[in-house]
């Protein structure tokens, strides 16, 4: 193995962030070397629990995710956080910047944070975010959590990586259900209504009992699990256990059953899928092809349909295979 793999399986931070850093680079020399780290170090991963985490802005994500890290370090469980951080569409850079966020997770040596650019495409999400999630895992964190940005087209993307997703929701926002999309809802494996603290008390119980309801009306993810909706809060730190041991019986259930196995490996055929596209896009920005603007130009003015367009550049791309 190469230097940086040994490291990387010692856990070494350094060589983690170098890892994830050429992951993430558009540098053809950099994606190879990316891949071929990748190869040395698939056999040590697949060992976490990947857990995907998702709520409309505003419902507390990251101080559940930091509260919910410390306890599981507290247990003396390396815990790791891929936050999905939407990119500028003008400069390509990040937006947010996570550990400014849980800054008191970022501290702890049992825990590694880190933002994960989108690149603007969904297929971003999933390329960077898993084989980022491999580096993590061959370097022994047990629980490696993704945070989305919000609710959206990003979650569907989400739960294609993750073993169990996790809808977080916030009491006192009137109807219970607003703002949520039913198909979110019939993604997660585990809600929790969160800031069940101070006033927001009862409205947590009419949250929970309201969610319950709406869960009996929705087809099962999967026809063995009953969706929970379980309180907590994130700020007082309350209610967190309770979500850790419905993870583990999650856990173990599913994977007595076969699912946990089942669901990867359809996810890994998946993503030869999302790959191709990504590869696609990535040959149409190295080599330009010379008819792209005169074709963005005719798109724009509807003289062909986007998919024509889309024809010609693949024919370009094929041309010299």
């Amino acid at each position: 193995m190469s230097e940086i793999s040994n490291k990387i399986r010692a856990g070494n931070r350094r060589a983690i962030g170098k890892a994830i850093t050429l992951i993430e680079s558009s540098r053809p020399d950099h994606q190879k070397e990316a891949q071929d780290l990748l190869s040395e170090l698939l056999p040590y991963t697949g060992c976490a629990m990947r857990i995907g985490i998702t709520g409309v802005p505003g419902v507390g994500k990251s101080t559940f995710i930091e509260s919910f890290g410390k306890m599981l370090t507290k247990l003396d469980i390396k815990v790791a956080v891929l936050a999905v951080d939407p990119s500028s569409k003008i400069s390509g850079g990040s937006i947010l910047g996570d550990k400014t966020r849980m800054e008191e997770l970022a501290r702890d040596d049992m825990a590694f944070i880190r933002p994960t650019p989108s690149k603007t495409t969904l297929g971003g999400i999933a390329r960077y975010t898993r084989e980022a999630m491999l580096v993590l895992e061959a370097a022994g964190y047990e629980v490696v959590i993704i945070e989305t940005i919000g609710v959206g087209q990003s979650e569907v993307a989400v739960t294609d990586l993750v073993d169990m997703f996790l809808l977080l929701h916030s009491p006192g926002t009137g109807d219970e259900l607003q703002g949520i999309k039913r198909g979110i809802m019939e993604l997660a494996d585990l809600v929790v209504v969160n800031k069940a603290d101070g006033d927001f008390l009862n409205a947590t119980k009419i949250a929970v009992s309201e969610l319950r309801n709406a869960l009996h009306f929705m087809k099962p993810k999967n026809s063995k699990w009953s969706v929970k909706v379980l309180e907590a809060s994130a700020l007082k730190r309350t209610g967190l256990k309770e979500v850790w041991e419905n993870i583990k019986v999650f856990k173990e259930f599913m994977t007595k059953e076969g699912e946990i196995d089942r669901r990867r490996a359809t996810q890994n055929v998946l993503a030869i899928w999302s790959e191709l596209g990504e590869l696609v896009n990535d040959q149409i920005r190295i080599h330009k092809p010379k008819n792209i603007n005169e074709l963005e130009t005719a798109v724009r003015n509807a003289k062909i349909t986007p998919q024509a367009a889309a024809k010609e550049l693949l024919k370009y791309l094929l041309k010299d295979i």
